[in-house]
């Protein structure tokens, strides 16, 4: 059972889908673990690592997957990777496919068995594996030290014998796992806190955090929730609302932190132009939802934008990937705890079960064919009285 971990190629990614520790556990379930030559140089994992923890490490792509039975990625293989997956290999990781459905048809003719691991239902047993809360709780981590640095100023209060530093004011747009984490982080760091969501069950987390509350608390705010906890879309009516509640709280804040997505929907706006006209110079926004749109209206994806009124406007792009060494840390964990689901233990072979509720959640492809419900092609309408 030859496990295969090429190099990532899409974009400025840093991360990687292995560690030694995870390596280490592979081969104590049988597996041979081919890495290619510096797929984790950029997260501090040298290919002598990977030697030491019993891993092979191969020239080059064609080399790591030739024989692979499994394919462990960090984002969806490039249309130029695709081609070299053996056919019948399972392919593992963030897959991305909402927007992407040619990829996915790409990746189904390709005869591999793809697996979204973004997919993975929020459920007790499956909470090591979720890989969207384990990487969103360090882009939590990182916005507030990113909007720290370029606010340029202290955060906590100091009394100081040249006078007093006031507290800086962090808005937190968004309170998921991300958004709870930067809610933490920056209370350890001495700022005034407050934060935001649709979602009335967030409003106690946030609390309990020693931060301030801030939602129009209507009828459609109760029931603003769906059965697996994450935001629903909400009518215009009340995002007009909110947003009136929101400007004028902007307007006073020097950091805001926008964290808020919908699962295949573009990012919802949150901070238009005019609000962003609202904020004093000096003032910084770090847009968490630039990769799908943005919730800032003026971000800009992998920019940094400065406007007329002085505003710094942080769109950076894989924030978790700027904390590569400990995301690929718990990156690898989530996959190996569920690939090890896959194994049979005793015969040390591949053994899906195709009816189990985490493999039916994320299968993209097989068998030559999209089988995941999102995304498979819907059967053509009978129409009445044809033959």
């Amino acid at each position: 059972m030859r496990i295969a971990v090429p190099a990532e190629t899409q974009g400025a990614e840093t991360r990687v889908a292995v560690t030694p520790e995870t390596v280490r556990k592979f081969i104590g379930l049988g597996a041979e673990i081919v890495v290619e030559k510096g797929a984790g140089l950029a997260s501090g994992i040298n290919d002598a690592d990977y030697e030491a923890a019993g891993a092979s490490i191969a020239k080059n792509a064609k080399d790591a997957l030739k024989g692979a039975a499994i394919v462990l990625k960090v984002r969806r293989p490039a249309e130029s990777e695709i081609a070299g997956l053996p056919s019948g290999a399972l392919v593992v990781g963030i897959m991305d496919p909402y927007g992407n459905e040619a990829a996915v048809e790409a990746l189904a003719k390709a005869k591999v068995a793809a697996f979204a691991m973004e997919f993975m239902p929020r459920i007790t047993r499956a909470q090591v594996m979720d890989v969207l809360s384990s990487q969103a709780n360090l882009a939590g981590y990182r916005a507030v030290i990113d909007g720290a640095a370029e606010y340029g100023r202290a955060l906590p209060m100091m009394m100081t014998a040249a006078g007093t530093v006031p507290a800086a004011r962090i808005f937190i747009m968004g309170v998921g796992v991300a958004g709870l984490q930067a809610i933490a982080t920056a209370r350890r760091l001495g700022a005034i806190v407050t934060a935001t969501d649709v979602r009335p069950a967030t409003k106690e987390q946030v609390e309990s955090l020693g931060a301030k509350f801030l939602a129009v608390e209507d009828d459609e705010f109760k029931q603003a929730q769906t059965a697996g906890g994450y935001a629903k879309e909400m009518s215009k009516e009340y995002q007009a609302k909110q947003a009136e509640l929101t400007a004028s709280h902007i307007a006073k804040q020097d950091i805001v932190i926008t964290t808020a997505l919908i699962p295949g929907r573009p990012a919802p706006k949150l901070i238009s132009k005019a609000m962003v006209e609202s904020m004093k110079a000096g003032s910084v926004i770090i847009d968490l939802a630039v990769e799908r749109g943005g919730n800032c209206e003026l971000a800009k994806p992998g920019e940094i934008a400065v406007t007329p009124n002085g505003v710094k406007i942080v769109g950076h792009l894989n924030v978790p990937g700027r904390l590569a060494a400990t995301s690929s840390q718990l990156y690898a964990k989530n996959l190996f705890a569920f690939v090890e689901t896959l194994i049979d233990k005793s015969a040390k072979t591949l053994a899906v079960n195709w009816d189990d509720e985490l493999v039916k959640a994320t299968a993209l492809t097989k068998n030559g064919a999209v089988i995941h419900p999102n995304f498979a092609p819907k059967p053509a309408p009978v129409v009445e009285g044809s033959v």
